[in-house]
């Protein structure tokens, strides 16, 4: 075994970008049923979402938020209106070629905020 080898993995950098608001979009949407459901605040004035759930396998984006949006619409108005990224994906679309998606590559390694 290699000296000073991790044995846990570092948590995304998004991750601290969560807050008490964006962890509450996630419990609501868990509980509709999506399998995995990331958020975060980007800045002031966004927030970022990322639902992965296999239902979503072969469906075209708009099934994909039809699927999503009502859950979202009942959240409280000022989380709804700052709710700037709802990417809605695939597991299978994490891998291969398309796991290099750019919007997904910005959601995981989010560009510094001018706000």
């Amino acid at each position: 075994m290699a000296k000073n080898a991790k044995t846990t993995a570092e948590p995304p950098a998004w991750y601290s970008m969560r807050t008490d608001e964006t962890r509450k979009i996630e419990d609501r949407l868990r509980a509709a049923g999506f399998a995995q459901v990331d958020a975060y605040r980007f800045n002031s004035a966004s927030i970022r979402i990322r639902v992965i759930d296999p239902r979503f396998e072969g469906k075209p984006g708009s099934e994909r938020q039809d699927m999503v949006f009502p859950v979202v619409d009942e959240l409280p108005k000022r989380t709804r209106e700052d709710i700037l990224l709802l990417l809605t994906m695939a597991p299978s679309e994490l891998g291969g070629p398309n796991r290099h998606l750019l919007v997904n590559q910005e959601f995981e390694h989010p560009l510094p905020s001018g706000l």
